[in-house]
């Protein structure tokens, strides 16, 4: 059946609620209750009970399951960094380790290798980075401005360009719900991994706060960033400066899902499956955390157990979205959605332009949301449907949304990442997104050009 205007409708009035209520939430649910409206035959009733039994429903699907139960472990994961003390031994050790690398540069480079190194989730990226690199960076006159730029510009993008995380939890789920919906085809962890070179906003970013670092390259509001005076603050005496206890958990995580692969795939790395190897990585992680913690004495077993429990709490929202994400990504591909845009852009817009079209409108609706995740969640399955039907190269149309999404965020002044690098560098949130927008706008710029480049070279 065709639902014509109405299949375009749906999710626009999803990206309308999220506007409005900044709710990602409420938002997927408001449009997947819409979209079974339509396909129901307007009967609230039963568009009442295809939603709700429709969840129950996810979890009959394996990999969706497995998905839901990474995202919550990786949340265990994180909370025990952090109750175990790990995360303030591992500030401790650079701090003892500072003089090294006491000069402006040397504060500012410190801040970017932290956010490239702790890729494992991006408010740990920066809350770390910010932590650490402070008062190096009040003691070398940096601005905590310019701290909050590098924090910020180095958590998100290198957790989508390292999506062994949370973030790859989602990002998958939303690519293998379109190959398992027939809407595209390939295996989704190849998908996501050949979309990594074309996530150009995430790469220019990345090389653009290299070029700040290295010139002390200061244009817009950042040239009237004043540096904060320079206080001694002191960790606790308690704090036994230690690398390992942050670093096991990364080593065993990466090592992990390549093994996973392998073994899944029966050999072929690449024909293993992606949601299986990152939810058997993040149970070998918690059994070495467990080992490594309760036999050093970081933590007792009973204490082990508590952050794991609260850490899988904290992550319930997130993983919430990502089941409403792949739930709506369903609906809208009952819809026809995708096929009902490709007939009217047919001969109207070139295929060429779509992969820099996705990603402008990705842009849009993260800065207007404050959420990549969100965009993600909305964008995905529009975007892989739409280059489906129009030919596209789906890498590179995964990227485009990716890239959109990180974008949005970073220039939005309601996104939590945004807020968060501001408290980490201790400077005002206004002055964070004032002297960071310039910089944001020049990455967003050039990987437009990237996309159009692309989109002609690729179609």
């Amino acid at each position: 059946m065709e639902y014509g205007i109405l299949s375009i409708a749906i999710p626009l009035l999803t990206i309308f609620l999220a506007i409005i209520t900044k709710d990602v939430i409420v938002s997927l649910m408001g449009g997947i209750f819409a979209g079974l409206l339509v396909l129901n035959g307007y009967n609230p009733a039963t568009a009442f009970t295809a939603l709700f039994n429709g969840i129950i429903e996810q979890f009959g699907e394996g990999w969706i399951t497995k998905t839901l139960l990474f995202t919550l472990l990786v949340g265990a994961v994180i909370k025990l960094l952090s109750t175990s003390g790990s995360v303030e031994s591992f500030v401790a050790y650079l701090d003892e380790k500072s003089e090294k690398i006491d000069s402006p540069k040397g504060a500012m480079l410190l801040a970017y290798i932290i956010g490239v190194v702790i890729f494992i989730e991006s408010s740990i990226t920066s809350l770390v980075a910010g932590t650490v690199a402070k008062p190096l960076c009040d003691r070398n006159g940096v601005s905590r401005e310019k701290l909050a730029y590098i924090c910020d510009s180095t958590s998100a993008p290198i957790c989508s360009l390292i999506p062994l995380n949370a973030w790859g939890a989602l990002l998958l789920g939303l690519i293998v719900t379109a190959i398992e919906s027939k809407v595209i085809s390939g295996d989704g962890i190849s998908l996501l991994i050949a979309s990594l070179p074309y996530n150009f906003y995430a790469i220019f970013t990345l090389i653009l706060v290299l070029i700040v670092i290295f010139t002390d390259w200061s244009i817009g509001p950042m040239k009237g960033a004043k540096p904060h005076p320079y206080h001694t603050e002191h960790l606790s005496a308690d704090v036994k400066p230690a690398l390992f206890p942050m670093l096991l958990p990364l080593i065993v995580m990466v090592l992990a899902v390549p093994v996973g692969l392998y073994i899944t795939g029966e050999g072929d790395i690449f024909k293993g499956s992606g949601s299986t190897s990152v939810y058997y990585a993040t149970i070998v992680t918690l059994i070495s955390m467990y080992g490594y913690y309760v036999t050093t004495k970081r933590l007792k077993h009973r204490a082990f157990f508590d952050g794991f429990f609260k850490g899988m709490g904290e992550m319930i929202p997130i993983a919430m979205i990502l089941l409403f994400a792949i739930f709506i990504g369903k609906v809208i591909g009952d819809l026809g959605t995708a096929k009902y845009i490709a007939h009217m852009l047919h001969g109207n817009i070139s295929p060429v332009l779509m992969p820099m079209l996705i990603f402008l409108v990705a842009s849009i609706t993260a800065f207007s949301t404050g959420t990549s995740w969100g965009t993600f969640s909305i964008m995905m399955p529009i975007g892989l449907a739409l280059g489906a039907t129009m030919g596209l190269d789906i890498p590179l149309v995964i990227a485009a949304v990716i890239a959109g999404g990180i974008f949005g965020d970073h220039a939005s002044p309601i996104s939590d990442t945004t807020i968060i690098s501001s408290m980490a560098a201790g400077c005002d949130h206004v002055e964070h997104v004032r002297t960071q927008l310039p910089y944001a706008l020049i990455g967003g710029a050039l990987a437009a050009v990237a996309f159009l480049v692309a989109g002609y070279l690729t179609f």
